[in-house]
């Protein structure tokens, strides 16, 4: 869990979320007692948290609108009323007029509204008129877009906004100066022009970010169509990106996804490297000198480095990983060869998954220095999403020929576009089809397993 940000305002979401089941089960109570029960009164709140989450009736920030909030309300209201009509008829409930469920319903919406406008007035004031509830944050950039943004936060007090330095290349205050900046502030929030910034500096914010869990948001040309790969808020007409929050890194997900990462490595661990490392070892260690394990620098979840672990497959040489390895390159041993082909020089990596640095299926990491390299290629707002996930031993890409070599652009874009699509669709059932293909592909041998 990251740790939260902006004293207590946190607490927010959760007490309305009380608040409202408090409200729906009084005007339950008082409106139609004579359907109340207390399994009705479960269902209600179960209904209400269910369609609460599904329409993201509580995602309401500094920057919605009033009418954005009506919006969900109405929402809301009309699910809830599909719900208990479904109840009714699957219970056969029949004593429950059409008027009293319709006064229950405006009564409960009325009463959940005017808390919901109340607090989100309330808490403006609070911003403007006593500085509370502040969010500090910095604008990296000067052009149009950035000017715009900065004019917007200093004219909207009660949003709560900040501004406390403005960093650009054409200003006094340049983009290097922002990270000693951002060793002596607290900073919530990093807003950043990615037309004036390079992917190393992008990185750097990225990383910035996740380890003082603030939030990086992109600030984009004005001319630019807006990539779906990203979440788009609008500051009144101004859209600014940030990364969403996607499915696979919700808590639940994110719990699942993890617990059988360790389930599965560590049977693999137990089951299979206990007896194959003795026989590696020996197979490596009598053809070449050098270390048994390769261990090498790769870019991780928002570009965290990490030490990954393979089976070493080449000649022990100075420098030889800085290329990428090629069909039939010299460097790649006998036994090289083999372990390469059935992709079990891959399988040091199931420690990193048990480690936490690594997925069993997820994008394939880069080496640090093609990560820049790659990232020169590919549209950056979707490069950046592909980091915002852990890497994997196996992953999509991986399983419809997309592996080993990038011996042109079309490789890398094929690769990043199939990350995407993992990461936008991931379920438990994905992960194991993919890598039910990975057996399949290393059995049949792949084009590129070399």
């Amino acid at each position: 869990m990251h740790h939260k940000r902006g004293g207590y305002s946190y607490l927010i979401r959760p007490l309305h979320i009380v608040v409202d089941v408090l409200i729906i089960s009084i005007c339950s109570y008082y409106l139609i007692p004579y359907i109340v029960t207390t399994q009705f009164s479960v269902f209600l709140a179960a209904i209400w948290l269910v369609c609460s989450y599904a329409l993201s009736f509580y995602e309401v920030y500094r920057f919605t609108r009033v009418l954005t909030i009506i919006s969900l309300l109405i929402k809301q209201a009309l699910f809830i009323l599909v719900l208990m009509y479904a109840y009714f008829g699957l219970l056969r409930i029949s004593a429950i007029s059409f008027r009293d469920n319709a006064t229950f319903l405006f009564c409960t919406f009325m009463v959940v509204g005017m808390v919901k406008v109340a607090v989100y007035f309330a808490l403006r004031q609070y911003r403007s008129y006593l500085g509370g509830n502040n969010r500090n944050i910095i604008i990296v950039g000067n052009n149009k877009s950035a000017q715009q943004l900065h004019t917007f936060f200093n004219k909207r007090k009660e949003l709560g906004y900040q501004v406390l330095k403005v960093f650009s290349d054409t200003l006094p205050d340049t983009i290097s100066d922002s990270f000693e900046f951002l060793k002596k502030e607290d900073i919530d929030e990093i807003y950043c022009a990615m037309e004036e910034v390079s992917d190393e500096v992008i990185n750097e914010y990225v990383k910035y970010t996740d380890q003082h869990y603030s939030t990086l948001k992109f600030i984009p040309n004005s001319q630019r169509i807006f990539s779906k790969r990203l979440k788009t808020d609008y500051y009144e007409y101004l859209p600014v990106l940030s990364i969403p929050e996607i499915s696979l890194n919700s808590a639940l997900n994110r719990a699942i996804k993890r617990g059988f990462d360790i389930v599965f490595s560590a049977a693999v661990i137990i089951l299979l490297l206990s007896w194959l490392i003795p026989i590696i070892y020996i197979l490596i260690k009598l053809e070449s000198k050098g270390p048994f394990i390769y261990r090498h620098r790769r870019n991780g979840i928002n570009y965290k480095e990490f030490t990954c672990y393979k089976f070493r497959s080449m000649k022990h040489e100075k420098n030889a990983s800085l290329t990428q390895v090629k069909k039939e390159d010299a460097r790649v041993t006998r036994i090289g060869r083999f372990i390469r082909r059935t992709s079990i020089d891959e399988l040091p990596q199931f420690f990193n998954v048990l480690f936490g640095d690594m997925s069993v299926v997820g994008p394939r990491p880069h080496m640090l220095s093609y990560t820049k390299d790659y990232a020169k290629k590919i549209d950056r707002y979707n490069f950046v999403f592909r980091h915002s996930v852990k890497p994997g031993i196996t992953g999509m890409a991986q399983v419809k020929g997309y592996r080993g070599e990038i011996a042109n652009n079309e490789d890398i874009i094929n690769r990043i576009k199939y990350d995407i699509f993992y990461i936008e669709n991931w379920s438990l059932l994905l992960d194991l089809k993919i890598i039910a293909y990975t057996i399949i592909n290393i059995v049949k041998g792949q084009e590129k397993a070399y």
